[in-house]
Parts: structure tokens; sequence; C-alpha cells
């Protein structure tokens, strides 16, 4: 059975040169709950309608995405740095929408700390990435694979059943796909909306992300331009497994709120504070409240990123 793995991890070869050329952008993607190898589902068939109609990297779309930013209430520093892509954007790309379904408090949690998400996936062992807490709303990120740069959110907006959040990135690559240091900013807008349901683990919301990439000096564009289609087809897939991820991890909570709450215990990472909100918004539960046993819920959450050997492996450590 084939598998795919949050963060980056067990990439086919394209999907590297795409990480090495956009792995901030991707890397950015990743951590807002928002790259696996492309086009795969648990059964290793191609996902259907996985990349049907949605996305879009058409000037007028961006023009929009960008005219849409309520720039005239974020400070003057982060309205410099949304004007910045503006005026110079090396690759723009509308994902494909993606739809979650979860409670909205835990959605909007998730979104507001996307460390506590990456720090899930350590412990489960699907992936590399690490994206650590170094300010209020910004972090420091590295992907595994020689990605590494800050991250900072501008600006959020939140109503009950919508909101938006507005990412910024600064970061470099250095690897063997690169023979010099290669250096970038990102910019990735988050909208969601609640479709169906009411504010229970049953409702559903439709998560839309813009991403925009411009990358310092003439040699990195055009190589990353030559790469835009390979990059663009990695950030849908990664969107595509998070959506994936989310809808599992309150599915669990749902059935199993105390073996989420035991889980939690396990997050070194994440603040305790951070850990308790979490256990609660996935299921209400403790970590005294029975259910199926923990390594029933680590298999039920990593099945589709880990091959039953290293599932077999994580479980004897």
């Amino acid at each position: 059975m084939k598998r795919v793995t949050l963060g980056g991890d067990r990439l086919r070869r394209r999907d590297v040169l795409a990480r090495g050329a956009g792995g901030l952008v991707l890397a950015v993607i990743t951590a807002v709950g928002a790259a696996p190898a492309p086009g795969s589902d648990a059964a290793g068939q191609s996902a259907p309608g996985m990349f049907a109609d949605g996305g879009s990297s058409s000037r007028e779309v961006r023009r929009q995405s960008l005219e849409s930013l309520p720039v005239e209430r974020m400070p003057a520093a982060h309205r410099r740095d949304i004007e910045a892509f503006a005026r110079s954007t090396t690759i723009f790309r509308r994902l494909p929408e993606a739809t979650i379904t979860c409670d909205a408090d835990l959605l909007g949690f998730l979104l507001d700390k996307p460390d506590a998400l990456v720090d899930v996936w350590r412990v489960l062992e699907i992936s590399r990435l690490s994206l650590d807490p170094i300010a209020p709303d910004q972090w420091r990120l590295a992907d595994g694979y020689g990605t590494e740069g800050v991250v900072r959110l501008l600006h959020r907006e939140r109503t009950r059943h919508a909101g938006l959040l507005v990412f910024h990135g600064r970061g470099a690559y250095s690897g063997p796909l690169s023979p010099r240091r290669l250096t970038g900013s990102c910019l990735v807008v988050v909208r969601h909306r609640q479709t169906e349901g009411d504010d229970t683990a049953l409702a559903r919301h439709v998560v839309t992300i813009d991403a925009f990439l411009d990358v310092d000096g003439l040699g990195l564009e055009l190589v990353t331009r030559a790469l835009h289609p390979l990059i663009v087809l990695s950030a849908a897939s990664n969107l595509h497994e998070i959506a994936l991820f989310v809808s599992q991890f309150a599915a669990a909570g749902a059935r199993n709120p105390g073996g989420v709450a035991r889980f939690t215990e396990r997050m070194p990472r994440t603040a305790p504070e951070d850990r308790r909100r979490l256990a609660l918004l996935a299921g209400g539960g403790d970590a005294t409240t029975l259910g199926p046993t923990d390594d029933e819920l680590r298999t039920e959450l990593a099945a589709r990123w880990l091959s039953v050997e290293q599932l077999d492996a994580s479980r004897s450590r």
C-alpha cells in the first residue's frame, strides 16, 4: 500500500525539485493547515476531484485577492509587506478549495496555533516539519529538507462562521538542489467559511488559500517559474492532505475523547494551556475517560501516512 506523509516526507523526485525552488511557500501552507506525494489516497489511487476546478494563477484572481485584504485595518509595517507582493510576485496560486469537517472552534484554534497541529504530526512521526513559537503570532520554521525561515501572522479576522488569516514568511533554502543559498518571501492568505451543519464536530468548512511567492535574484526566479506546475501541484496536494487529517483528528476526538486527551499530554512543544484547550475542543474528555486504546488511536490517526512496518516500529518504542 502506498503511503503519503505530511510536511514533505517521502517525496518523489519531482516533488523534491519543487520544494527546493518553492520550499518556503509550501512549508508555510503546510504549517497553516495547508507537501506529500500528490494525488494519493490511502489505497494509492488518485483522489477523485482532487485537482478539479478551483485553482487559478490568473492575474485577475491575484489582483482581486490583494485588493480584498483589509489593509486599512492593519499596521503600516504589515501594509508594506503586502504591498511588496503587489509590486513583485514570482508565483501566485489560488489553491483548489478544501473541505474540513470539524467543530468551528477547533478549526479556529488550529489556524491560530499552527504549531500545535505540527506538534501532533511530530508525535505521530508523520512529518519532519518543526514550527516553534518565538514571539506572539510568530514562529521559526524548518521543513527538514533545507528550508528554514520565520512565519508571522499579519492579520486575523473571525466571525462565528467565517474567518481570514494573513501569514507572511521569509526564509531560505540550502541543500543539494542548489549550489548557493536561495532566499525569498511568501504571503499566504487563508479564508474559511462554514457551509453546512451547526457548530458541532459535524460542521463543514470550506478553506481557500491564496499563496504568493517572491524569490530573490533573477536566476532563481527563472528556475522557480520553470517549476511552477510542480510547485502548485505539491501545494494543492498538501492542502488536500491537511484537510483530511484535521477532519480525521476531529472525528477521532468525537469517538475517543479520552484517548485524544491522553495524546495531547505527549505533545512536548505545545504549551500546557494549549494542550488542554486542544483536548477540550477536539473531544471534551480528559485523560481518565475510557475508550479505545491509545495504540488504536495512534493507528487511526497515522495509518494513512505511515506503512504498517512504521506503525509497528512506533508502537514498540
